[in-house]
């Protein structure tokens, strides 16, 4: 049986990269990194090109313009990136019969402001803010055009690579800001599931080995506040600093962020290959491996 050709798309960011390292000691695949260096997916005609000369078995689209608040001025491009780009992706895996992997957030979520339980599935998306409705109309392109997809959503993601869209994540944000501030204050009201894009890789290659196509999510296990969040950082890292409790009212952003969006990984615990740990354990093991513990 020949090996399976996997592209990974936005190989060099936080979850490409934990992907690499996932799936590249592991049979019977050949990997193929691709960095914006290597196709800009938003020119159908570069992307078909790359994609051709590969002629991959799996594509695996992690690229995306992440940037909540740039994108409440920017929409064109949130819209380019994160849904027309997928809407090429989709076409093209759909005449090559190729497997199409696109990595979604919990943003599609937000418009229950009085939710507080987990969303599964099946629940009704209502993203609340630019990024969001770029995210789920990048989801609905795959739904509709392709036949074998698997549609992840994900949340609060942080790896050793970092954001190469944020310079970095929310933990290494936390811990600079420390460096050079007295006192800090983080939102209390924005519960979300902190995801370690190492966890995310592996959970992505149990689901891939599967035909059971479709949408799933894929988060850790557990949710926390942002200011749950960095308090628990900086115990673990024994780092000195005040940290205050803040409404996110008293916090000006551009964009409008769900209160609650708690991802449950439903359909990976009914089709038995859930392996997502609970997020303090993906954090220790970050920091550790990062150097800061």
């Amino acid at each position: 049986m020949k090996n399976k050709k996997i592209a990974i798309i936005g190989a060099n960011g936080q979850l490409g990269s934990d992907l690499q390292k996932a799936l590249s000691d592991k049979l019977p695949y050949n990997i193929y990194p691709l960095t914006h260096a290597d196709i800009e997916i938003t020119k159908q005609d570069n992307m078909v090109e790359v994609l051709d000369n590969i002629q991959p078995d799996v594509v695996i689209n992690t690229a995306a313009y992440n940037n909540v608040d740039e994108s409440e001025s920017n929409p064109q491009k949130a819209l380019l990136v994160n849904s027309i780009a997928n809407k090429y992706l989709a076409e093209y895996c759909k005449k090559k019969n190729s497997i199409l992997v696109y990595i979604s957030s919990d943003y599609v979520f937000g418009f229950d402001e009085k939710r507080n339980i987990p969303y599964i599935e099946s629940d009704y998306p209502g993203p609340i803010n630019t990024y969001g409705i770029s995210k789920l109309a990048g989801e609905y392109f795959v739904l509709s055009i392709c036949k074998k997809y698997f549609v992840i959503r994900t949340s609060g993601l942080f790896g050793i690579a970092g954001s190469s869209g944020k310079g970095g994540n929310f933990i290494t944000t936390m811990l600079q800001l420390a460096k050079v501030k007295k006192e800090i204050s983080v939102v209390n009201d924005q519960i979300i599931s902190p995801t370690y894009t190492r966890d995310l890789a592996k959970q992505i290659h149990y689901l891939i080995r599967t035909s059971a196509f479709g949408l799933y999510h894929a988060t850790s296990e557990g949710q926390c506040s942002w200011y749950e969040f960095a308090k628990t950082i900086f115990r673990l890292t024994k780092t000195a600093v005040l940290i205050r409790s803040i409404p996110s009212s008293l916090y000006q952003s551009a964009a409008k962020r769900p209160s609650y969006s708690v991802l449950e990984n439903h359909k990976l615990k009914k089709l038995g290959i859930h392996n997502m740990r609970n997020w303090k354990e993906g954090l220790y093991d970050y920091l550790q491996e990062k150097g800061y513990i």
